[in-house]
């Protein structure tokens, strides 16, 4: 729990705008106190806990790491209620190329970051990967549980926002589709930090962004917690790795039932 608040910490102060310093002189501490904290050296008194929650605008229990968020994240909560898969039940097409890069001829380890309903996760658990899957949408995650038990494999899925989430385990391979427009611009280094740091030797990435084009009118779908990216920043993240495949396409879409564009970057990368 000391490293989870310690991040946490950082992360709401940081989000808040607040020094080191500045939140120091609001507790009527000292900001090497405060550095302690989120260097996980030290704890919180539990008598400051009430006040710096405050402070940070997040509940005692967000920031010891057991509630996930005060209000919804994805405007798909909703939509996945119905019976029916909001993105159908077919993988997305770059899961066929992860299993021609890296077929799991041995027990492979596979993280699914933002598995919506499952379709891509369970796809993975039935060509044989160890796979782990989260999401921030309750009902999302209930989805991919009965697809996994209708399929009859196993996946290991649970609730987490992307923002506060960070890996403490490796995996060979980590996926994600459509979900890293979720991740503030000030906390992506440091998050792909995690996640290339948590990759076995020789793993895989494969990611993929929605980007900012002028020519494209934004989507009907109004995402108050969408942020932009641009077109190479998902593959500046990987300098340092194997490049094997980093496209751009720009593809159409009636998700919302109204026709629209969408410019989605991809990065196939692989830790050498």
């Amino acid at each position: 729990m000391k490293e989870q608040l310690a991040r946490n910490i950082s992360i709401y102060r940081r989000e808040k705008g607040l020094t080191q310093e500045e939140l120091a002189k609001i507790l009527g501490i000292s900001f090497q106190a405060v550095s302690k904290w989120e260097n996980a050296q030290t704890m919180p008194d539990i008598s400051l806990l009430p006040q710096l929650s405050r402070t940070l605008e997040v509940s005692m229990d967000k920031l010891l790491g057991y509630a996930l968020q005060n209000k919804p994240i994805t405007i798909y909560e909703e939509e996945y209620k119905t019976n029916d898969y909001y993105w159908g039940t077919e993988p997305n097409q770059v899961c066929y190329q992860i299993l021609r890069a890296m077929p799991p001829n041995k027990r492979l380890r596979l993280l699914d970051i933002g598995c919506g309903e499952g379709k891509d996760a369970v796809f993975f658990a039935r060509n044989g990967y160890d796979v782990t899957a989260f999401d921030v949408s309750e009902a999302g995650i209930e989805k991919t549980k009965r697809l996994a038990d209708a399929i009859g494999v196993q996946v290991h899925v649970f609730k987490a926002d992307i923002l506060d989430y960070r890996l403490n385990s490796c995996f060979d391979i980590i996926f994600s589709s459509g979900v890293l427009h979720y991740i503030k611009p000030e906390f992506r280094e440091e998050i792909f930090n995690n996640y290339k740091q948590f990759t076995n030797p020789n793993g895989l990435h494969v990611m993929n962004v929605f980007v900012n084009k002028p020519f494209i009118a934004p989507p009907p779908e109004k995402e108050p917690h969408a942020y932009k990216w641009y077109s190479g920043e998902l593959l500046a993240h990987y300098h340092d790795w194997l490049v094997t495949d980093s496209s751009e396409v720009i593809f159409n879409c009636n998700s919302s039932g109204v026709p629209h564009k969408h410019a989605m970057s991809k990065v196939m990368a692989q830790k050498v």
